[in-house]
């Protein structure tokens, strides 16, 4: 049995579709999503839960007994949301819960971290003095970042947390405001024919805030290879090595679905001092622990994102 929380978002519903792939159902999805959720309807899956019953049956040590691997995606993802305590509920508190059931029953367990945590860094390893977030959310997953670091030198299994840069690709329609820019410049383009790119800001021209952006697919496999390969513990950046710009993010959209333009609008005030102008992961710690696959580029990212969202929004019979 595979736990996979988050398992009706974004990247949990694309781990989900590569373990079926593999020939894996014996799935439990833990979401606030409903069962029905558009993003499970392809799936196999054996089991659903909601959060609060999981956490009841971690409680009373009623989930399986085998349990392969825990991919706990499942977070309170508003970068804008300032409730500290529902934040901490769902971020911090929720995944310690996840992590000591994980560590107890010696279960391989990857989770999901966010670059977010460097925020106000031009600096990206993974070192204490990179981590600047700027935001709630940024703060819930260092927290939780750090409390992994003070327990992982004594665990007897896989703990493995994944700063995810910024992810794109199929399954993320439902995400709204916190869809990817891919996505949202996607959507622009195909309702208006313009792509609204922010005028310069923190020293950069029009459009040219670099961001590394990296497609699920490859999130996916760096989440698989990790649960199912030797033990390694830690916590790792998960993004291409390779920051690239709004500018040529539109423009790859523009030649993947052959039209449209670039139009700059003013950098808001209520995001001055909490916006990221450049991202760029440092690879060195994945590289360090034997991960070596190559990631897919920007351009070949976009195409088979375009791909899967033109299937995504055709009209059913």
């Amino acid at each position: 049995m595979i736990i996979v929380t988050g398992g009706a978002g974004f990247i949990g519903s694309n781990l989900i579709e590569a373990l079926n792939a593999k020939g894996v159902s014996e799935i439990i999805v833990v979401d606030r999503a409903g069962r029905d959720s558009s993003n499970l309807a392809d799936l196999r899956i054996a089991d659903f839960m909601r959060p609060d019953e999981f956490a009841r049956a971690i409680e009373r040590d009623a989930l399986p007994k085998r349990i392969d691997a825990i991919f706990h995606q499942g977070a309170c993802a508003d970068t804008t949301c300032d409730d500290r305590a529902y934040m901490m509920e769902n971020n911090f508190t929720f995944s310690k819960n996840v992590l000591h059931f994980a560590l107890a029953h010696r279960i391989p367990m990857v989770y999901a971290s966010s670059a977010a945590v460097y925020g106000a860094s031009t600096r990206f390893a993974v070192s204490r003095e990179n981590e600047r977030p700027l935001n709630l959310y940024g703060e819930s997953k260092l927290d939780f970042d750090n409390h992994v670091r003070e327990i992982v030198a004594s665990a007897e299994s896989v703990v493995a947390g994944l700063r995810y840069f910024n992810v794109y690709g199929p399954r993320e329609s439902h995400k709204g405001k916190m869809a990817s820019m891919v996505y949202q410049l996607y959507r622009q383009l195909g309702a208006s024919g313009r792509a609204r790119l922010f005028a310069g800001t923190d020293g950069y021209g029009d459009g040219e805030q670099r961001r590394d952006f990296i497609f699920v697919g490859d999130v996916v496999r760096v989440n698989l290879a990790l649960a199912e390969g030797p033990m390694r513990k830690g916590i790792f950046n998960v993004g291409t090595g390779q920051a690239r710009s709004f500018n040529e993010v539109a423009r790859a959209i523009i030649a993947r679905i052959g039209a449209g333009e670039v139009e700059y609008v003013a950098f808001p005030e209520s995001l001055a001092g909490r916006y990221q102008s450049f991202t760029q992961a440092d690879l060195s710690g994945l590289r360090d622990v034997g991960y070596g696959e190559k990631f897919a580029s920007l351009e070949d990212g976009i195409a088979k994102s375009v791909e899967a969202w033109d299937r995504e929004s055709a009209p059913t019979s």
